[in-house]
């Protein structure tokens, strides 16, 4: 129908799209929630489900490296929007792992890593930014020998 949905129906429907491989369907309701109900508890839950669409590169028309430029804007915007989120943590952590891992912009990285842990002391992410800090633009050999 063309009555407005709720948040839940919206995310039943992103799931439903996402497990019949119809991304485009789930992409649309995600941000159709967010839109329509941005103070949802759902809304940070449905930026998280799209960021990791666009890390994850299931998102047709759209380049890989696009596709992870936006995932860290989605992941960094809901740090920004949703401190209080139980996903803020490890969102803005996934931003600075994708900069780091998949984009190789080490400075962009650095910089949020660092927020994260000015803003996330108690976080369980807390030794794996330290550890992505100590190890950024290493080799998987590097790294083994810094550990040895």
């Amino acid at each position: 129908g063309c009555g407005k949905k709720d948040p839940q129906q919206y995310m039943e429907q992103a799931k439903a799209g996402v497990a019949a491989n119809n991304i485009a369907e789930a992409v649309s309701s995600y941000q159709n929630l967010v839109k329509e109900y941005p103070d949802s508890p759902q809304a940070s839950e449905a930026l998280f489900q799209l960021g990791t669409l666009y890390q994850n590169k299931m998102v047709t028309n759209i380049e890989a490296k696009a596709s992870l430029e936006k995932a860290v804007d989605i992941f960094k915007s809901i740090s920004d929007k949703y401190p209080q989120s139980k996903l803020a943590p490890k969102s803005l952590f996934m931003s600075g792992f994708i900069l780091a891992n998949d984009l190789k912009e080490y400075n962009k990285a650095t910089v949020i890593f660092n927020i994260f842990l000015k803003k996330y002391p108690n976080s369980d992410l807390v030794n794996s930014a330290k550890e992505e800090l100590d190890n950024m633009g290493l080799s998987p050999e590097e790294i083994l020998k810094n550990k040895s």
